[in-house]
Order: C-alpha cells, then sequence, then structure tokens
C-alpha cells in the first residue's frame, strides 16, 4: 500500500509517493529518506524539465518535513539529517537488511538538515493524503510513454518550423539570383542592341 501526497508549493503541484513502513519500497523517481534512523522512504515524481539537482527550497522542505514525519524514532528527534538521491543511484544487494540501501555514486547524494517538526507543513499535506494500492511500475511506463509522446510532437514542430524557414531562405535566395531576368529578356536584349537600330540613330545621338 501507498501514501500519495501532493505539495503546491510549486506548479504545477509535485507528487509524492511513501510506502507505508521500510518494507515498502517506491520504485519512483528520487527517493528521501532519515539518515542513519529507520524510516518509510519518501519518493518524489519530478515535473517535467525538473531535475533532482534543482528541486525548489520549499518544494525541499516539504519533503524533508514529511520524511522525517514518517520516521518513529526520527519525528521525536530534532536536527534530523535527511538524504536524498535520484532513484537509479540506489543500490540494493541480498545481503541488505530490509528497508536498507546503499548508494552507487555518492557525489549523486545529498543531505538537509531539519531542525525541528514543523505541524503547519505535515497538517497541510496530510490533507492531501490518499491511500492506493498501484502498479506503480505501470503508472511510471504511462509517466515515460507520456513525455515521449511531447518530445516527438515537439521535435516533429520543430522540424515543420525548420522546412518553413529553409522554404523562406530557398524563396529569398531565388528571388536574389534572379531580380535582374526581366532585364534580360529577347525584347529587351533586341531593344538594347545597336544591330536592330535604324541608320539615323547615331545622327539623333549627335
Amino acid at each position: 500500500m501507498v501514501y500519495y501526497f501532493k505539495s503546491t508549493t510549486v506548479d504545477p503541484p509535485a507528487f509524492v509517493y511513501v510506502g507505508k513502513d521500510k518494507f515498502e519500497r517506491v520504485f519512483h523517481h528520487e527517493q528521501f529518506h532519515v539518515d542513519k534512523l529507520s524510516s518509510a522512504h519518501i519518493y518524489l515524481r519530478l515535473n517535467e524539465g525538473d531535475t533532482w539537482e534543482s528541486i525548489p527550497q520549499d518544494l525541499l522542505t516539504d519533503l524533508a518535513q514529511l520524511t522525517k514525519a514518517n520516521s518513529i524514532e526520527g519525528n521525536k528527534k530534532d536536527n534530523v539529517t535527511i538524504i536524498y538521491t535520484p532513484w537509479s543511484n540506489l543500490k540494493k544487494d541480498g545481503s541488505m537488511a530490509v528497508g536498507q540501501v546503499s548508494f552507487k555514486d555518492q557525489r549523486k547524494v545529498k543531505k538537509m538538515l531539519v531542525p525541528a517538526r514543523e505541524n503547519a507543513i505535515i497538517n497541510r499535506l496530510n490533507k492531501t493524503k490518499v491511500e492506493k494500492q498501484p502498479d506503480l511500475q505501470q503508472e511510471r511506463e504511462d509517466h515515460r510513454r507520456e513525455l515521449r509522446k511531447r518530445d516527438q510532437a515537439a521535435l516533429q514542430q520543430r522540424r515543420k518550423e525548420e522546412a518553413k524557414v529553409q522554404k523562406e531562405r530557398q524563396e529569398k535566395k531565388w528571388q536574389k539570383d534572379h531580380a535582374y531576368d526581366d532585364l534580360f529578356t529577347e525584347e529587351n536584349m533586341e531593344a538594347s542592341s545597336n544591330q536592330n537600330r535604324d541608320e539615323t540613330w547615331e545622327e539623333d545621338f549627335m
């Protein structure tokens, strides 16, 4: 079973997933947990265009507070350290205890200090709380499929715009290359040729 929360500190709102306990790991995006203490794992689905390194501070505060609140021991303590990392950086093998994780690359692990519980934040998040038993793997694939569709639509639009620009450039080049075509028509060439002038044209010129 998974708890869903919604943080409205960003627009569009961010969706957060929480396993009911340390036994449940939600395979979704960025993971938050209390450093050196047992806690549920908190997962953030990043909005399109965001990265784990650029999560807004207000959203980080929401996530840190929610992570602290979902640790039995951490919830009672002040100055708790929260660790977060991309889901792809998590390392898990059979020798680890339930709920225990390590990291493939320590450089992709960030820490933040939570001085104390902020009830106003927890109460606001709890009002959005929904309990579900979803197919998170399918949700993840559906989300990726939707992103791919958007990327393909954007690519097609970009190609149309590039083709339009290329066509306009070709038309301008043709116009430039043929700007004097009318001056060199057979009729104009005959009119300007000395061979077709009458015998008095030189006298007229003088």
